[in-house]
């Protein structure tokens, strides 16, 4: 059987729960199980925000996780929040543009993904979200990158189409910087 549970965390406004809408939309299409729930702090925007990802190939009992497989933390009161309730021999991907520290724990492993950087160079910030998307789908491998573009092309939709191609750039990159 292959599980994933995922929790994706940071401020609002950095793309958490678009990362997590596609990679449940994009695990339906691969015929797989799977939940998406969201949570916001109080404000939408700057606030925090989180959502958990469950993708399995047998029925899920519920969406909520309290040991997550998976960590993105986006920021550092993220990473400190949900670090130590990942399970053994899971994994921590931090955007390490804005996250300088590292855990202690030497029982996961920990990606440390310059996401702002690796979107800048590819010339818009917006989606350091996708490269870090990228760099959970190395981590992985839950999803085929066939169904990822599948769901990029139902969520972005009319003008925002155009950017479906920088997008899976982004998710490239992600993945490139977390196999090195």
């Amino acid at each position: 059987m292959k599980y994933s549970g995922l929790i994706a965390a940071g401020f609002g406004g950095q793309g958490v729960m678009l990362l997590g809408q596609l990679l449940s939309y994009a695990a339906m299409l691969d015929g797989k199980f799977t939940t998406w729930l969201p949570s916001y702090g109080p404000e939408m925007r700057g606030g925090t925000a989180n959502c958990t990802v469950v993708i399995s190939d047998e029925y899920i009992a519920s969406p909520v996780i309290d040991a997550p497989t998976e960590l993105l933390a986006f920021n550092l009161p993220s990473m400190n929040k949900f670090v130590s309730q990942v399970i053994k021999g899971g994994s921590l991907i931090i955007n390490s543009s804005v996250v300088e520290s590292v855990p202690e724990r030497k029982d996961i492993k920990i990606f440390r993904i310059p996401a702002n950087d690796i979107a800048e160079k590819l010339g818009n910030i917006k989606v350091q979200n996708m490269v870090m998307m990228g760099a959970f789908l190395h981590v992985s491998n839950i999803v085929s990158m066939d169904a990822v573009q599948h769901a990029f092309e139902h969520k972005l939709t009319g003008t925002k189409a155009k950017l479906i191609d920088l997008n899976m750039k982004a998710i490239e990159s992600g993945m490139v910087a977390a196999g090195k």
